[in-house]
C-alpha cells in the first residue's frame, strides 16, 4: 500500500508541474473502495474513557460454557374432549316451567337443571296404566281358553286370538314403560295413581354450565337446546408443531403456557399424544397435552402460547443483556487490542500540543453472533467472526457501547 501511495504522490507531483489543478486530480484518483473500507472498519469499534466506563457501569466477563435447557416456542388452542361436553335437550316437547341453573354454576351428573310441562305426559302414563289392566284380563282369557281347549269344549281359534291379544298388550306395555322412563318417571310409582304432569331435565355429566338457551315459558321440542355444560377436568392443549420440530418431542415432556391475550399468568401441561397427520394444507402436526394443576380462568377455545422444554446441553453462552441488536442482526462487544484511529477534523489539529496527553480507556469491537437457546438469564451464542482466545466480553452496559458506536458513526458521516 505504501508503494502504491508513493507512486500516486510522484504522479501527482509530475502533474502539478503542468497544471495548477493537479493536486485535486490526484486526490480524486484515490480508490473509493479504500475510503469505504476505512469508514466501515472504523464504525465497528468504539472507544470509552476510564471515566465513561465507570460512570456507565460497564462490566467485563467472558464467553462461558453453560448448561442450558433448550426450548421450543409454539402456538395452540385449549380444547375439551367431546365426551366432556354436553348439549342438553328434552326428549319431550313442552313448556319450560322452571330453570334451576345459570351460566357459571357447577352441576353434578343427574342434577335437575330445568322442568318442562305438557298434558301429553299425563296421557302417556294413563295409557300405560290402562294397558296394564287389560293385560290382567287378557291373561285370564288365555287361561280360560286353554282350559276349554283341553276339555274339547272350546275352539282352537279362540285360544289363538286370546294369546295374540295378550302379546300385543305386553308389547304396548313395554313401549309405554320405555317412554315413561325417558321422562324420568319410575313406572312402578304410577300404581298408586299419582301421575306426573311436570318432567325434570337433568345433567348427564359433572361440569360447569357454559350457556342457558331458554327462559321460563319457552316452548321446546326435541331439537331445542336447553343448556350447555363443560367439564374442564379433562382440559387439554392442541399445539401446532412443524414437521422439522416433531422429532424433538416425546410423551411426558413438560410444557409452560400462557394465554395469548393475557400473558400475565403461567400454566403447566404435559404431552400425552403426538399427532400422526398434518392439519389441513399446513405442515403442522397437532400435539396433545393435558393441563395440570390450576385451571382457573381457562376456557375451551382460548388461544395460548406455549414453551416446550427440550433436553439440557452445555453450550457457549453469555448473559442475555450482553447481546445487542442492530438492523436485525445480533452482536456482542469484546475489548479490542487497539484504540480506534481518529482523524482530526482539520489539518491544524494534526499537530498535537507538546503537553497534550492521550486519555486512557478501552476500545470495544463489535462481533456478530447467532443466538440460540435462552435459559436462566443466559443465551447461547455462535460467533460469526473469530476472536482472540480469552477475549473479554462486555456483559453489562453493551447497550451504552452500542449507543457510543452509533453516535460516533453519525458524527463521522
Amino acid at each position: 500500500m505504501k508503494k502504491y501511495l508513493i507512486i500516486v504522490t510522484l504522479v501527482s507531483g509530475l502533474l502539478s508541474l503542468t497544471s495548477c489543478g493537479g493536486s485535486d486530480t490526484a486526490e480524486a484518483t484515490k480508490p473509493a473502495t479504500e475510503k469505504h473500507e476505512e469508514e466501515s472498519e472504523g464504525s465497528k469499534t468504539a472507544f470509552l474513557t476510564d471515566e465513561q466506563i465507570k460512570s456507565i457501569g460497564i462490566e467485563l466477563g467472558s464467553i462461558e460454557q453453560k448448561q442450558l435447557t433448550a426450548s421450543l416456542k409454539t402456538n395452540g388452542v385449549l380444547r375439551v374432549p367431546n365426551q366432556n361436553k354436553a348439549t342438553i335437550n328434552s326428549v319431550y316437547r313442552g313448556v319450560i316451567k322452571s330453570l334451576l341453573v345459570q351460566p357459571g354454576n357447577t352441576v353434578r351428573k343427574g342434577q335437575v337443571i330445568a322442568t318442562v310441562a305438557n298434558p301429553e305426559f299425563v296421557q302417556i302414563q294413563s295409557d300405560y296404566l290402562n294397558v296394564n289392566s287389560r293385560i290382567s284380563m287378557a291373561e285370564l282369557e288365555v287361561k280360560r281358553q286353554r282350559d276349554l281347549n283341553a276339555g274339547n269344549a272350546g275352539a282352537l281359534k279362540n285360544l289363538q286370538a286370546a294369546e295374540t291379544e295378550l302379546r300385543t298388550l305386553r308389547t304396548a306395555k313395554s313401549t309405554y314403560e320405555q317412554q315413561i322412563r325417558l321422562m324420568g318417571v319410575n313406572p312402578g310409582s304410577l300404581a298408586n295413581g299419582k301421575l306426573a304432569s311436570v318432567l325434570s331435565i337433568t345433567s348427564p355429566i359433572n361440569g360447569i354450565v357454559s350457556n342457558v338457551k331458554v327462559e321460563i315459558g319457552s316452548y321446546i321440542d326435541l331439537t331445542t337446546t336447553v343448556a350447555e355444560i363443560v367439564d374442564n377436568s379433562q382440559l387439554h392443549l392442541d399445539l401446532f408443531v412443524y414437521e422439522k420440530d416433531l422429532p424433538k418431542l416425546k410423551n411426558n415432556q413438560l410444557i409452560h403456557f400462557t394465554l395469548t391475550n393475557n400473558p400475565g399468568k403461567e400454566y403447566d401441561a404435559q404431552i400425552y399424544s403426538l399427532g400422526s397427520s398434518f392439519e389441513g394444507e399446513s405442515k403442522a402436526v397437532t400435539v396433545h397435552a393435558k393441563v395440570q394443576g390450576d385451571k382457573m380462568g381457562l376456557i375451551d377455545g382460548m388461544n395460548i402460547t406455549a414453551v416446550i422444554s427440550l433436553e439440557k446441553s452445555t453450550v457457549p453462552a453469555v448473559p442475555t443483556e450482553a447481546i445487542v441488536t442492530m438492523q436485525g442482526k445480533d452482536y456482542i462487544f469484546i475489548v479490542s487490542a487497539e484504540k480506534p484511529h481518529e482523524e482530526p477534523a482539520n489539518k491544524t489539529e494534526k499537530k498535537e500540543e507538546p503537553n497534550h496527553k492521550e486519555e486512557s480507556g478501552l476500545s470495544f469491537e463489535m462481533i456478530p453472533v447467532a443466538k440460540g437457546t435462552t435459559d436462566v438469564g443466559f443465551t447461547e451464542v455462535t460467533l460469526l467472526k473469530e476472536i482472540p482466545k480469552d477475549s473479554k466480553v462486555v456483559v453489562k452496559g453493551a447497550f451504552f457501547v452500542m449507543a457510543k458506536l452509533t453516535n460516533s458513526g453519525e458524527h463521522e458521516h
